[in-house]
């Protein structure tokens, strides 16, 4: 009978490690993948700021979702009066498609969850230190680009629904103060 009990104290003790060690490995791989994201990241933007690769990573951001990021700005003035309509999305969409973010893929499907349901303050903060750390990589002429580029498109997102009967496109008062802060970052 004692030997009964032993076998099964061991065999108890044993399934108690090897659901231990599971959970152990699970962390494991998510740290690394974290890590493999966090490289990955680096090596595709060329930022190196320890700070700036963990916020994107905590972001649940990934060589395919950074693309989308980069265009987080479009989204924050689609969403500047309190709504994003259709036409704003129409647009935002539109630059994503033109910006090489394939439909279907999981950049495109992140945008149009920002467009359904309006981002996180957080998001913006993670944005400007984002874009900070990324023009430190760059020369002058390529973040002159960079912001020619981002600016011009988030631009035309807030011109998607202003003008009325053939005038010219109109930027709501809240719409020009997220253009004025998206400027400001790229200072």
């Amino acid at each position: 009978m004692a030997d009964a009990f032993e076998s099964r104290r061991k065999e108890l003790e044993e399934a108690f490690f090897a659901q231990h060690n599971q959970k152990l490995l699970e962390h494991l791989k998510e740290l690394k993948k974290q890590s493999l994201d966090k490289a990955a990241i680096g090596a595709m933007s060329g930022i190196s700021d320890e700070a700036v690769l963990d916020k994107l990573v905590a972001l649940k951001l990934n060589t395919e979702t950074l693309a989308a990021f980069l265009l987080f700005p479009l989204v924050e003035v689609a969403w500047a009066d309190g709504v994003a309509d259709a036409k704003e999305k129409k647009a935002v969409l539109q630059a994503s498609h033109d910006a090489g973010i394939a439909h279907g893929s999981a950049a495109n499907r992140l945008i149009e969850t920002w467009l359904e349901h309006k981002p996180p303050a957080a998001l913006h903060s993670a944005w400007q230190a984002y874009v900070s750390a990324l023009l430190k990589t760059m020369s002058a002429a390529d973040k002159e680009s960079l912001k020619k580029s981002i600016l011009g498109k988030a631009r035309a997102v807030a011109e998607a629904s202003g003008g009325i009967l053939g005038m010219p496109p109109k930027v709501s008062k809240e719409e020009a103060a997220v253009l004025k802060q998206l400027e400001r970052a790229f200072a």
